[in-house]
């Protein structure tokens, strides 16, 4: 009986150790979310703001955008460029997002802008890292309304 209380008591206490040891979310550890990555990439497209775009965006990125007859590709660099010329204006628009495919490690949302007269829809695939969610791939397309 004496060796009972001592494994269920010694069960306890380290039950208990674990449980104050636990590891809290950090606020750093918020940059490591899907939604983290999601929330920086509609507020640079949306509202100009880059702040954290940098952290979220992968360097092996892949955007293609199709105008008209014309696809545009660019990579990390140049796409960062292109958003330089938006930073700081605030889009006349609608911004919503859905998750349309979801795995452990691979995450596909739609972003779609509603301007009066078309839509941009972008399709962002995002995929796990050791340092968070990371933008793989972005491929946006306009429609007219």
């Amino acid at each position: 009986m004496k060796t009972l209380k001592a494994i269920i008591l010694g069960l306890i206490t380290v039950m208990s150790i674990g449980a104050a040891t636990a590891k809290t979310v950090k606020p750093d550890d918020e940059k490591l979310t899907v939604n983290y990555a999601i929330n920086t990439y509609v507020n640079a497209i949306s509202h100009g703001q880059s702040k954290g775009l940098m952290d979220i965006i992968d360097n092996d990125l892949k955007f293609s955008m199709v105008a008209g007859n014309q696809t545009i590709n660019y990579n990390k660099d140049q796409y960062l460029e292109s958003l330089k010329t938006a930073e700081n204006i605030e889009q006349q628009c609608t911004t919503t997002t859905t998750i349309t495919g979801n795995t452990p490690n691979t995450t596909v949302v739609t972003v779609d802008m509603k301007y009066q007269d078309f839509t941009r829809t972008s399709y962002v695939t995002l995929t796990k890292s050791a340092k968070g969610w990371k933008i793989t791939e972005i491929y946006s397309l306009f429609t007219k309304v």
